[in-house]
């Protein structure tokens, strides 16, 4: 299952951010996520003294796989997929996966091991690409956008509340101006009024692009396979048929 989703997830991601990116971001998600994971487990044995937070095996793939769905949302947020028989935007995607894997572990013991790994990596990917993934279109770091902000994840009637919440870590990361790439600081929004909602959308029509592009190569490889010849050399064979003809 992580392989595939590997190969399904990063077959949209690796043409936008390249293969040196994708890699970076799979290194980074994976470590903090473990890392986080660790701190808990320890943070939660001196709290309660249960030995099993110790000794209870937490691994696994899940955590960048979580994040990668993160990295679709910010690209391709708009981009509607078909879940059997619902057509749900590719945005809500995270969403769905951490609030499906809460409500399974309350019913299924055996998957609260993945648990922690699951929305750390959702969290942690968020943290990446919204402070730190450099952009070299604008030659600063992090999505700004209010498309991208923490309480995206959830539903609007709760923003509200999340809010004054995920204001803390805004302060903790962006606390200084903006400033270019050469100084290294992390973009904040509010500094460029506009320049949020600029570079979504410039994400967002690279996705697009690159989506069509993927979608425009598979009739092309199946009229390949077939031997049906490409238009010019089509109309390369007319024009042979009748010079014999006359």
């Amino acid at each position: 299952m992580s392989i595939v989703g590997l190969l399904l997830l990063g077959k949209v991601l690796e043409p936008l951010w390249g293969a040196k990116e994708l890699l970076k971001f799979i290194f980074i998600v994976n470590l903090s996520t473990s890392a986080c994971v660790f701190v808990t487990t320890i943070v939660l044995y001196y709290i309660t003294q249960e030995e099993t937070y110790l000794y209870t095996p937490v691994s696994g793939f899940y955590g960048v796989l979580s994040g990668l769905l993160v990295g679709i949302k910010q690209i391709l947020p708009d981009q509607e997929l078909n879940l059997f028989v619902l057509k749900i935007s590719a945005k809500w995607i995270p969403s769905i996966v951490a609030f499906t894997s809460v409500v399974v572990s309350f019913f299924v013991k055996e998957s609260i091991s993945y648990l922690p790994i699951i929305l750390f990596g959702i969290y942690m990917s968020w943290i990446y690409l919204r402070y730190f993934q450099r952009s070299l279109e604008v030659g600063l770091k992090g999505d700004p956008s209010d498309e991208f902000s923490f309480s995206s994840f959830f539903p609007v009637f709760l923003r509200p509340v999340l809010d004054p919440i995920a204001s803390i870590f805004h302060k903790l990361f962006c606390g200084r101006s903006a400033k270019p790439e050469g100084t290294g600081q992390t973009l904040d929004g509010s500094q460029f009024p506009g320049l949020g909602s600029i570079e979504a959308n410039r994400r967002r029509e690279r996705g697009q692009r690159a989506l069509e592009q993927r979608l425009a190569e598979k009739p092309a490889a199946v009229r390949n396979t077939e031997g049906t010849p490409p238009p010019k050399q089509q109309l390369e064979d007319a024009e042979d048929d009748a010079s014999d003809e006359v």
